[in-house]
């Protein structure tokens, strides 16, 4: 057998990176808009429902009115939880601990669109996890930002203001990310967003060839 044959045939066998499906890695400032975006395009798919798949969280936090859709753990069964290997990946951000499930895997390997809401700290990982990965940078001016998180109600100016600042001193460095600007109206962040979602679709179809 050529050593390139051995090579390709190693790589098959290894459960990771998974060489199948696209995961579109949704990540930005707080305040940026990546809830309502993704909302727009899930609503959207107009067909793609099947190969398209939006992943819920799960964060050490209860879910409240008009937030994020999520699974909520207290942090001894969020570490019980990792520890059994039940999650994807996890991260810690903001005094939370986050993750994603472990079925994210077999969608994956499926061939489909994983879409999820992550923090940009998590990427490496990620990319250690699945071969093709598309990061999507919802953002928007620090004024904007500012003015929606003071609305949102949840922190106070100061806090406001380290999270921007913390946002800003990571900021965009991402490489091969598509940034989109949700300054505007939700529609054309939306669009753009969704034409994002048809072409990793596209994608995921000869990917696993690549």
């Amino acid at each position: 057998m050529m050593v390139s044959e051995m090579l390709e045939r190693a790589q098959e066998e290894a459960p990771f990176p998974v060489r199948q499906g696209v995961f579109v890695a949704v990540a930005g400032p707080s305040g940026g808009g990546k809830d309502s975006v993704m909302a727009y395009a899930r609503e959207r798919l107009d067909g793609c429902e099947n190969d398209i798949v939006f992943t819920r969280r799960i964060i050490t936090r209860p879910m409240e009115p008009g937030s994020e859709e999520h699974d909520t753990l207290d942090e001894a069964a969020f570490e019980r939880e990792k520890e059994a290997g039940n999650f994807a990946v996890s991260w810690r951000a903001n005094g939370l601990c986050y993750a994603l499930p472990a079925s994210v895997d077999e969608a994956m390997r499926a061939g489909r669109v994983v879409v999820a809401n992550v923090s940009r700290a998590v990427l490496p990982d990620i990319r250690g996890r699945y071969a093709h990965v598309l990061p999507i940078i919802i953002t928007a001016p620090r004024e904007i930002l500012s003015e929606r998180l003071a609305r949102r109600g949840r922190e106070s100016r100061e806090e406001v203001l380290a999270r921007l600042t913390r946002g800003e001193a990571r900021e965009l460095a991402v490489p091969g990310a598509l940034v989109i600007d949700n300054s505007g109206a939700l529609l054309n962040a939306g669009e753009r967003f969704l034409r994002a979602l048809r072409k990793a679709a596209a994608w995921s179809d000869v990917c696993e060839m690549i």
